[in-house]
């Protein structure tokens, strides 16, 4: 059985996913959630042998098996995804030193807010979120965006 390449992903991700107001949700939802799902993860309790390098955790340990996805995924997708990633947990650790609401609340609610907000945009399209069919579709929505950002720049990802 062979891979899917990322645009029989893209395709398929898309059949749902073609209404403007859907997709201009899921352009401020989908970053947004994977920002507060790595900050959820950040709060976790660690293992104290964590402790002997700094910032591991379970959203930097779960990173690297995201990016590993978009590794098998393309090369060059994995790149501006990772960089992402990264720039999402330097969001969260500069958050942490702040003296604000606890990162676990924040995330918490807005993860809430965020997936309302998706399951509008879903309700407005008429289509079920794609990862009730494959749970995989988490990734690829983040992917599917990076996509566009490439296909814009003229950047090929296959």
């Amino acid at each position: 059985m062979s891979r899917k390449t990322a645009d029989q992903w893209f395709g398929e991700y898309g059949e749902s996913h073609q209404n403007p107001t859907n997709k201009f949700i899921h352009w401020i939802c989908v970053p947004l959630i994977f920002i507060v799902i790595m900050g959820l993860l950040w709060e976790l309790p660690v293992p104290a042998a964590f402790n002997a390098i700094p910032y591991l955790n379970w959203a930097t340990l779960s990173a690297l098996l995201v990016v590993a996805f978009y590794l098998r995924l393309s090369f060059s997708l994995a790149i501006g995804l990772g960089l992402f990633t990264f720039a999402s947990c330097a969001l969260l650790a500069w958050y942490e030193q702040l003296d604000a609401a606890p990162l676990w609340l924040v995330c918490a609610v807005s993860f809430v807010v965020l997936w309302i907000f998706q399951f509008i945009g879903h309700h407005i399209e008429g289509q079920k979120p794609s990862f009730f069919k494959d749970i995989q579709f988490l990734l690829i929505g983040p992917a599917w965006l990076m996509g566009f950002i490439y296909r814009r720049l003229g950047i090929p990802y296959s």
